[in-house]
């Protein structure tokens, strides 16, 4: 599923980093402010160790993970929405993303010096806010004046919706994000085709040096206190330390490092997970001596949809999904097994795929 996660974030708070250690893709760094040009953009595998557990019962060939899209935006800054710094184009491949991670500086370092004169995430957070907010201020009162020609001839449906865009254009001004307004599942149509960069859900990742990799520091409480109550995912990473971690080849070597540092796995790696269950995905599992698969799909999709991720003849043909859940195919060992338990279920295309489940799908075209 062509899903993308963008990296955004004031100049000079490690996003290039962050992303180096998890894409396969490498965008340059540098330690002066509004180098950039264009955005980096990476595919990253979503680590998850129930692909290795399935081969403790089913040897094969290969094991394939999902993946997401990854995009490094290069850094904003004040004024951004008005051009500055290429700032129209930068805001313009956030429009284009599904969700959105805003890395955080939280690191002193004379050497890196802050286009604002000194470290402080929670300015860091409200500058990138207001930027996206006026974009979204600007999308909003397009529709309006759209909308309000429509209205004056008594269209029903325009005058609804300028009522829901009145209200965003309110909440915005305000200086609220517009995830933060409560609207109704039928007044999102009204703004659903403004792809508004503040409705998309964000994440924060506080960008830490080596000592601070396990606990934080003053700069990651500060922003723990800011967010309080909003919902609001946080992780500590190091990056520098990551980076390092990341350009070494033998994976006993990541490991011993990482337990130096105190860590049980890479930063990183939570960081990928957590962009995935941002962007409301989830996984099922083909297993078979050719292949143990991850595939993506949307929580809520159904038996038909998801064979239809595998291949559209899947879908179009499909008879019926032979299921087993992860869990008892782990705990009884293979699908014969599983059979002989009654937990081996034909499903048809009313079935909801869970998150873990274990599918071979019946087609006929």
């Amino acid at each position: 599923m062509a899903l993308q996660c963008g990296i955004i974030g004031i100049t000079n708070v490690g996003k290039t980093t962050i992303f180096n250690c998890v894409s396969n893709t490498r965008g340059e760094t540098h330690a002066f402010a509004s180098s950039a040009v264009k955005s980096n953009i990476g595919v990253v595998q979503v680590p998850d160790q129930r692909l290795y557990e399935l081969e403790k019962h089913q040897v094969t060939e290969k094991i394939v993970h999902t993946t997401v899209e990854l995009v490094d935006i290069p850094g904003l800054s004040k004024g951004s929405n008005k051009g500055e710094g290429s700032g129209n184009k930068f805001l313009g491949d956030i429009r284009n993303t599904d969700a959105l991670i805003q890395a955080l500086r939280c690191f002193d370092n004379e050497a890196l010096p802050h286009p604002d004169g000194s470290v402080d995430p929670v300015r860091d957070i409200e500058t990138i806010d207001l930027e996206l907010q006026v974009k979204d201020i600007e999308s909003v009162e397009k529709k309006i004046d759209r909308l309000k020609k429509a209205s004056r001839v008594g269209d029903k449906e325009a005058i609804h919706g300028l009522e829901v865009l009145e209200r965003f254009h309110q909440h915005i001004e305000g200086f609220n994000n517009a995830r933060s307004l409560t609207v109704k599942d039928d007044e999102r149509k009204f703004i659903d085709d403004l792809f508004l960069l503040t409705m998309k859900p964000v994440m924060y990742v506080c960008n830490v040096d080596e000592k601070s990799a396990t606990g934080g520091n003053h700069h990651t409480e500060k922003v723990k206190e800011f967010l309080k109550g909003k919902d609001a995912e946080i992780l500590i990473i190091a990056g520098a330390l990551e980076a390092e971690i990341a350009e070494l080849e033998n994976k006993d070597d990541r490991l011993s490092f990482l337990k130096d540092a105190g860590l049980e796995e890479p930063g990183v790696d939570k960081l990928v997970r957590a962009a995935y269950r941002m962007l409301n995905l989830q996984t099922f599992f083909t297993v078979g001596p050719k292949e143990i698969k991850a595939w993506t799909i949307k929580k809520g999709m159904t038996a038909p949809q998801a064979a239809g991720v595998i291949h559209s003849d899947l879908e179009r043909g499909f008879i019926r999904a032979e299921v087993m859940k992860y869990g008892d195919f782990i705990t009884l060992g293979s699908e014969h097994a599983c059979k002989e338990a009654g937990k081996f279920h034909v499903e048809g295309r009313t079935y909801v795929v869970d998150d873990g489940d274990i599918m071979y799908i019946r087609f006929n075209v």
